[in-house]
């Protein structure tokens, strides 16, 4: 096992190949914190162009929040129905929505800026429905605070690099790999952009294209042959042979 120093350069100099193969960003996200807010519920375990449509879809048939809120709940399932699991999603956004009028008076979260870091985590991840992940993604984005998401492609790269264990989990990498980084939001907007990006193109869940890997060199997974089992990664079951055919 390695040291976490060790750790902690491995997964630098990960990052700084990342760098060179996509390119530095500057922080970016949506200009609305609410709509950052929203669209990541609506961004779980679906596709980034279904997540858009069901909130276009959602936001024209109910122009303020008031009306999302009280949108009658089927309504609303209808309205984000290319999102997958709307019947789950709904019920999180209007409860999100009624803790916010209530707490705040309005839906309107710019004041975590304001905030230090560990407030606005605090304060995010008491609402209804919004776990690390959401509350990550949305400070570091908009608030340019200093955390890291960790998505399910960010998870499922750095374990098969070796840089968290293989059966840690996607919400314990959270804390395991922002120590090894510089608390940076530019640092840490781009190894999760990178990582994502890399998850998505590269190490994907099922046959990895590491031909193509610029990481490869420092891979325990590909070293491993491709052989260790991972908590990220499914394992494929055979085909039963004796099964008869259509």
């Amino acid at each position: 096992m390695q040291s976490a120093p060790s750790l902690a350069a491995k997964t630098l100099e990960a990052h700084e190949q990342l760098n060179e193969t996509y390119g530095v960003q500057d922080i970016y996200g949506r200009a609305d914190p609410m709509h950052e807010l929203i669209g990541t519920i609506l961004s779980h375990r679906t596709t980034h162009a279904n997540e858009v449509t069901a909130y276009r879809t959602m936001r024209e048939r109910f122009p303020t929040w008031e009306q999302v809120r009280d949108a009658p709940l089927p309504d609303l399932i209808d309205a984000i129905q290319t999102a997958n699991y709307p019947e789950v999603k709904a019920p999180y956004i209007q409860n999100l929505l009624t803790h916010l009028f209530r707490e705040t008076g309005s839906a309107n979260i710019d004041f975590l800026a304001d905030l230090s870091t560990e407030e606005a985590m605090a304060w995010l991840t008491a609402l209804p429905g919004i776990g690390l992940k959401t509350a990550t993604l949305l400070l570091l984005f908009n608030f340019q605070k200093p955390v890291l998401p960790v998505d399910t492609h960010v998870h499922r790269v750095t374990q098969r690099l070796g840089l968290i264990g293989p059966k840690v989990s996607a919400e314990k990498a959270h804390s395991i790999l922002l120590a090894y980084l510089p608390k940076d939001p530019s640092v840490l907007f781009n190894f999760h952009k990178h990582f994502y990006w890399h998850g998505q193109r590269i190490c994907t869940w099922y046959d990895p294209k590491c031909g193509e890997c610029s990481l490869r060199s420092m891979c325990d997974f590909y070293q491993s042959g491709r052989t260790t089992v991972l908590s990220s990664t499914p394992v494929r079951k055979p085909v039963n042979q004796n099964r008869p055919r259509d």
